[in-house]
């Protein structure tokens, strides 16, 4: 039997997976420092262990209205092409192992240039889990924003 290991997140009700391969740290929400003039879907930067990231909003991303962060709200920490980003998420729920069969290609009507990141469904006794393609989350245009705050905002040697 094949399975795959998700970081299971929530934004709102909907339930959303990452593969755990992919999860470097989950993080208790920290003070953001705000980057002026930043991508709509970036909340700020962090300094974590010596690491500058930028902490992106899937809630924003999502097409969300904002919410206020609490005690549940994490950052899960991941590496996508070679960059350190902090997805801001409204709570981490487990650390789940999912069977393949369990798992089904996300309906076509919802595929688009839009939900490019949206790889697979997974259906676990009438919960829906909506898989993430941790390549795909980022725009190109994003990833080029982000790498250029990145190197405004690096120390001066």
């Amino acid at each position: 039997m094949n399975e795959t290991k998700q970081v299971i997140f929530k934004l709102d009700d909907e339930e959303y997976g990452l593969d755990i391969m992919n999860v470097n740290a989950i993080e208790k929400y920290t003070n953001i420092v705000r980057v002026p003039n930043a991508s709509k879907f970036i909340q700020g930067i962090i300094n974590l262990r010596g690491d500058v990231i930028p902490v992106y909003s899937l809630r924003t991303k999502f097409g969300l209205q904002s919410k206020k962060t609490n005690e549940d709200t994490k950052l899960i920490i991941t590496k996508s092409n070679e960059m350190l980003i902090a997805f801001e998420v409204d709570s981490v729920a487990e650390i789940l192992e999912i069977e393949n069969e369990n798992i089904s290609a996300a309906p076509s009507i919802v595929k688009s240039v839009d939900t490019a990141y949206i790889d697979k469904v997974a259906n676990l006794e009438g919960r829906m889990i909506i898989l993430l393609d941790l390549g795909r989350i980022l725009s190109d245009s994003e990833k080029d924003s982000i790498e250029k705050m990145l190197e405004m905002n690096q120390p001066a040697n």
